[in-house]
């Protein structure tokens, strides 16, 4: 290095020279940078193209050097000093978006500049980067004075420079100027504190020497994420301009920078790099108040040298912990790539599939609907189906014997008395008119005939919900056959709703039609109620003070109106009795048909209409494609298999890029 072309990281030295023996110093300093670049550039260049990968979009944090400080506290400046080349400048925010500085320390005398945005690669050079970092930048945020989040890296390969790389981000100003946004401020501290909390993070804050260190809004925000300071270092500027107590504050270190300070003195107007650098040597060797500050506080080479070990500690100390998120977050992916349907890729492989998905549905429908096992679903009870059938129905069977239009306590024979006068005819006496019990019947069956009707349509409203509910779930993974299947199943459904509709309706216009029954039941119970005809009869018509009196099955009745009606008081007791005991007839015949036909249906639907129904709907003349629509995926399916391919792909290049250097960062380690 002694014969290579003096450089500015050479130039500063930090022994005890004057500044007339320039040239010996920058020899002197040469070894600061080059002693660590055979060791730091491979694990630099892993972090590099870990984050050229973007590997930070799967949720791994990389060890990163964020540059933060309040617009105009010279951080540009710095930034320049590190890197040998101009960067933009002027009023307002100049770094617009995130700016991830590569610097690369190479021996060839020409340097190489380029820039990477948006997907493109743009050589540039010395004279030409800071127009092109403005060009790039306007294709990246626009041409006003608004900020984007989309990073821009600009890589440097330099003789000299240190081997870092950093994220420069907009500088924080909280008034926002002519074309700016209002929430300027709020924009710029998202972006800073998005970067700066990961524990990964190293934070570069860039101070003023000529502000209170604890009222600068770089250090509030990383003082959220940082209240020890382990992770920060800070860049004192323009000490030139305020040396007066600095170095107290730099000493006392009353905002906790755990890491400590760095004071330069970076390029002014018009000065050249070299003028600079002399300038700089000068300035903290000489000034009555700068020069008390230790030289290991002091110029951007003990800055570089600073960031250049921080960096290669920080990815010694992470990278094992960044393998291990890599490896577990590509086992993750592949293990969610491997329980997402198969691709299809042809009509038979389709056919396959559509075969085992009306099988396990058939099979599902199977165990829920008709044999009451219930596995497929253990915590929603709503799918424990014959369990819910069953409540439904005796639910049903509580409505139809609730369904009562009068209390038959206190209007005993009222209705039947009434019916038989106006059902007498020129016959034989004491013989109960059977149009007068089909009066009866008719009226009591319409007074109960909405409820089978309603009972019908909740029953299917909840098989609905309960087969729509398996077939979406076993169809989740196939877009177009999901469509194909919910509209066979409203399909289905609709028209077995419509049967069993009609099918009730029929039953309920046949018990209204006539009455019949070989059940013994009826004449059990009839015969039991007519052995209280004898003593109602004495009761009503020779009891004179009783107005109630008891009757079996029925309770306490009132009589006093029935003694009007000797002639016709056998006959409604009669018919009462008879009503009685075969409207119980007709109510257990309604739910226990209503039972036998609901477990015919479901049992038909599931053995084999659903499947008839799909597969006309899948590849009937009106299908639009048949079978091979199900080749196409959904586009929530195919977004996600994209992600996790695109995943892995990215994990798996990020998992080879580590395994190279692993072996060569135990040093670091400690």
């Amino acid at each position: 290095m002694g014969a290579a072309k003096p450089t500015y990281l050479t130039c500063i030295s930090e022994d005890e020279g004057s500044s007339s023996e320039k040239h010996i110093d920058f020899v002197d300093a040469a070894p600061i940078v080059s002693s660590y670049n055979e060791q730091i550039r491979p694990l630099l260049d892993a972090v590099d193209k870990l984050r050229s990968l973007m590997v930070m979009d799967e949720g791994i944090q990389l060890p990163t050097i964020v540059v933060v400080g309040d617009q105009s506290s010279g951080k540009s400046s710095v930034l320049e000093s590190l890197a040998g080349i101009s960067l933009p400048r002027g009023q307002g925010i100049c770094t617009r978006v995130p700016l991830i500085m590569r610097l690369q320390h190479h021996s060839s005398p020409e340097p190489e500049l380029s820039l990477e945005y948006n997907g493109r690669v743009e050589h540039t050079d010395e004279v030409n980067i800071s127009d092109d970092i403005v060009s790039a930048t306007n294709a990246i945020a626009g041409g006003g004075k608004g900020i984007s989040n989309t990073p821009l890296t600009l890589l440097v390969k330099k003789n000299g420079v240190p081997d870092l790389t950093m994220v420069d981000l907009p500088g924080i100003t909280r008034v926002p100027i002519n074309g700016q946004p209002e929430d300027i401020y709020e924009q710029i501290k998202e972006m800073i504190m998005e970067y700066i909390k990961p524990e990964q993070s190293i934070i570069l804050n860039v101070l003023s020497a000529t502000v209170d260190f604890t009222t600068c809004e770089s250090i509030r925000m990383s003082q959220i994420v940082d209240k020890s300071g382990d992770r920060t270092l800070a860049v004192v500027t323009k000490v030139d301009k305020a040396p007066e107590g600095l170095l107290e504050k730099v000493t006392s270190d009353d905002v906790s920078i755990g890491l400590g300070y760095v004071c330069v003195r970076n390029r002014i107007g018009d000065e050249t790099y070299e003028e600079a650098r002399a300038k700089s040597h000068q300035l903290f060797q000489s000034h009555p108040l700068l020069s008390k500050i230790d030289r290991s506080m002091v110029g951007i080479p003990v800055l570089a040298e600073k960031l250049v070990q921080i960096q290669a500690s920080s990815i010694a100390r992470t990278l094992p912990d960044i393998v291990k998120k890599i490896n577990d977050k590509l086992n993750s992916c592949l293990g969610e790539l491997n329980k997402m349907p198969k691709r299809l890729s042809s009509v038979p492989e389709a056919m396959t599939t559509f075969m085992q998905i009306i099988g396990s549905t058939k099979e599902s429908l199977m165990k829920i609907l008709v044999k009451g096992e219930f596995h497929e679903f253990p915590e929603d009870k709503r799918m424990h189906c014959t369990a819910r059938l069953y409540e439904m129905l005796n639910q049903y069977w509580y409505q139809l014997h609730e369904c009562e239009q009068s209390d038959p306590r206190s209007n005993f024979l009222v209705e039947e008395i009434k019916i038989l006068e106006e059902a007498k005819g020129i016959t034989l006496p004491n013989f109960v008119p059977r149009n007068a019990f089909l009066v009866i019947l008719q009226g009591k069956v319409k007074g109960i005939s909405s409820i089978p009707i309603r009972f019908v349509e909740e029953v299917w409203s909840y098989i609905q919900d309960v087969v729509m509910r398996v077939l979406m779930r076993n169809t989740e993974n196939y877009y177009q056959l999901q469509l194909y299947t919910r509209r066979a199943g409203h399909n289905l459904i609709a028209r077995m709703k419509e049967r069993s509709v009609e099918w009730m309706m029929e039953t309920v216009e046949m018990e209204n039609l006539t009455d019949y029954t070989c059940h013994p039941e009826y004449e059990s119970k009839l015969n039991k109620l007519m052995c209280e005809r004898e003593a109602f009869m004495d009761g009503v018509l020779n009891n004179l003070k009783n107005s109630t009196i008891y009757v079996e099955g029925i309770g306490e009745v009132e009589v006093g109106v029935l003694r009007r009606y000797p002639h016709v008081l056998s006959q409604a007791f009669d018919l009462k009795m008879r009503m009685t005991a075969y409207w119980k007839v007709v109510l257990r015949r309604l739910v226990d048909s209503m039972a036998l036909h609901l477990q015919l249906s479901v049992s038909k639907l599931v053995n084999k209409e659903m499947e008839m129904e799909i597969m006309n709907e899948l590849m009937g003349p009106n299908s639009g494609g048949g079978i091979e629509k199900l080749l196409e995926e959904s586009p929530a399916v195919a977004v996600k298999r994209d992600k996790l391919v695109k995943s892995i792909k990215t994990l798996r290049a990020s998992k080879e890029v580590v395994a190279k250097i692993l072996d060569g960062i135990a040093p670091y380690g400690h």
